[in-house]
């Protein structure tokens, strides 16, 4: 009896199939496996966070450095502000040499007025009142002088100074414009003008008639009128400072 429960038992027990799958320990247990592991994955961690200190340390000199160079920087320009104001004054003496031949670009300074003033920065409340030119909705400064007759009538615009005519153009605007560039970096610009007399690239001496004066969509308001602008090194210049009293 025994022996025959023995070959039952024998016979139930379930044979593996070929091609079933055998239980076998993961990749990863494995690896941990390895005594070396541990000590390995340490080394590298701490190989990062040295790193990560040694950046941020780096990164806190730079800006200690750049620091300390702002505030030099910041002591510099406070220097130059003084060195700044003496040389814009050079400038505008230099400006006042170059021009101190110029006239009004009239025929007969006594026979206009100015009837818009040039904008200045560092003017006055009233400057920057009488200074503005209004068109439509829009308020702009007023980049040269505006000069008319008091009857509004027609009158020729000469040239400032010796020169050679650098442009000529109908502007919607503005009307027409000639600008005309002289030795020493300095240009002049006269529009609202009526016609012109020259073209670009005419050589011209100091009293030519440019053209007449007209008027403008841009100042439509003062009539018959020369807008007369002088700019040196490509900046502007008040006008008013360099022509010769009437």
């Amino acid at each position: 009896m025994n022996e025959q429960n023995k070959n039952q038992n024998h016979e139930e027990t379930p044979k593996p199939f070929k091609g079933a799958p055998v239980n076998q320990p993961s990749a990863w247990k494995r690896l941990l496996s390895k005594r070396w592991v541990y000590p390995a994955a340490y080394m590298a961690a701490a190989a990062i966070i040295l790193t990560l200190v040694w950046v941020y340390q780096d990164a806190s000199q730079k800006s200690l450095t750049t620091d300390l160079t702002t505030v030099s920087d910041s002591t510099l320009s406070q220097n130059e502000v003084v060195v700044g104001m003496e040389k814009e004054e050079a400038e505008s003496l230099a400006v006042i040499a170059k021009a101190e031949n110029m006239t009004w670009p009239v025929a007969d300074a006594k026979e206009v007025n100015v009837v818009k003033p040039f904008y200045d920065p560092k003017g006055t409340t009233e400057n920057h009142q009488e200074a503005m030119v209004q068109y439509n909705d829009i308020s702009v400064t007023n980049n040269g002088i505006d000069l008319a007759r008091e009857d509004d009538k027609v009158f020729e615009v000469k040239a400032a100074l010796d020169g050679k005519v650098t442009r000529v153009e109908a502007h919607p605007l503005m009307g027409t414009v000639v600008e005309v560039t002289h030795s020493g970096n300095l240009m002049t610009v006269y529009q609202s003008l009526a016609d012109a007399k020259v073209k670009v690239g005419d050589e011209i001496v100091q009293g030519d008639t440019l053209a007449s004066a007209g008027r403008s969509e841009m100042e439509s308001d003062l009539g018959n009128h020369v807008h007369f602008e002088v700019y040196n090194n490509g900046n502007l210049v008040n006008p008013a400072e360099l022509l010769p009293p009437k």
